[in-house]
């Protein structure tokens, strides 16, 4: 994603979080030092690179080489470049990674996957700023800023041997800490909202899904280990099955999350299968008005004879949800009403509402106490 007026690409959110990495990069990015970008693997920690370069002002581009992806033997070739003739196949002249980002940013990924031998190359290319390509025997001399990134501990690495300490120091000279989704779920609307519309901008025959309030909420309620790259996922995958349709915190749970194709039929006659395994259990009948709760635990026991499997603690999340609004609505929107009947304490319930973002219905005051 690209601003259109300023050709950047934007960090998205307006959390306390990622307002932090913001400024961040605009103390760093007219400077020339290196910066070490950490966070868990999608959390976006290239598209912080690509805003440093963007306001840098340097008049390079970005150069970008993720150290995991590319085997060890091939590594240094394309970071040196080489020079006709230096191995077999070398039938041209080549510049590497360094030459490319020349007036520019070099950005270099997971450089925690680096081989120990490339390493020690590394840091003499940044203390003498100048490499010889492969093959060849003259200095070139480089002008670029450096950009890396990892999700692994460096200190770690550094401890067991598998890392330079050197080189560490050398890097760790501005760290910047990018969240991961799940610190920062705040963001997950704003998020949502720029993916659709990029997608419905560079494919225009998209038909966009529309993300009703419970699928956020759903959606902010995600532990996502994959962070915003497997939000996108997920948000491409509403594109698929909910092309120009609403997307509810059901659909979300059930379809998206689940990967299972929405089947109306099949999911009512689900939820009139469970709600008449609840009303008749242990000699509860619907004459007899609705089930102790002791029937409604003991229920579950059947769960597996229904269902291949059950997402434990995302359930019992859910089922939190739904009870705490039920009783927010019950009494109105009083929190303290509410408490009582879920016997929590006040001050637990708000916590609660504050973790699983659920807000007060509109009915009540907002100086209730």
């Amino acid at each position: 994603m690209t601003d259109a007026a300023t050709g950047r690409t934007p960090i998205i959110g307006s959390s306390p979080a990622i307002a932090r990495v913001r400024q961040l990069i605009s103390t760093v990015a007219p400077s020339t030092g290196t910066v070490l970008v950490l966070g868990p693997t999608g959390a976006g920690k290239e598209l912080v690179a690509q805003a440093i370069h963007a306001e840098s002002g340097r008049r390079g581009r970005i150069v970008a080489l993720n150290c995991a992806a590319i085997p060890s033997e091939l590594l240094e070739s394309e970071l040196f470049g080489y020079e006709k003739g230096a191995f077999t196949g070398a039938d041209r002249q080549r510049q590497g990674r360094f030459e490319q980002a020349q007036g520019g940013t070099l950005f270099l990924d997971e450089i925690g996957d680096m081989p120990l031998a490339l390493q020690s190359k590394l840091l003499r290319v940044l203390e003498t700023r100048a490499l010889q390509r492969i093959g060849g025997r003259e200095d070139i001399a480089l002008d670029f800023r450096l950009v890396c990134a990892t999700h692994r501990n460096l200190d770690a690495k550094v401890a067991s041997g598998d890392f330079r300490a050197d080189l560490y120091y050398r890097l760790n000279v501005f760290p910047i800490d990018v969240p991961s989704l799940a610190e920062r779920a705040s963001d997950i609307p704003e998020i949502v909202a720029a993916m659709v519309a990029d997608r419905c901008r560079t494919e225009p025959a998209a038909v966009a899904p529309e993300f009703d309030a419970s699928a956020m909420q759903a959606l902010a309620a995600c532990p996502w280990p994959g962070n915003v790259r497997e939000l996108r996922n997920v948000v491409d995958r509403a594109f698929i099955l909910f092309p120009g349709r609403a997307v509810s915190g059901q659909n979300v749970r059930e379809n998206l999350l689940l990967l299972r194709v929405p089947d109306a039929a099949r999911q009512a006659a689900e939820q009139a299968e469970i709600w008449t395994e609840f009303t008749n259990l242990g000699g509860v009948g619907r004459n007899l008005g609705a089930p102790s709760e002791d029937a409604q635990v003991t229920a579950y026991r059947g769960w597996f004879d229904h269902h291949d499997e059950i997402d434990l603690r995302r359930h019992v999340r859910d089922i939190e949800v739904v009870l705490i609004e039920a009783a927010l609505e019950k009494h109105n929107g009083f929190v303290s009403r509410a408490a009582t009947v879920l016997k929590l304490r006040r001050t637990t319930l708000i916590e609660k509402m504050k973790k699983l973002m659920i807000e007060r219905p509109a009915m009540v005051a907002s100086d209730e106490i």
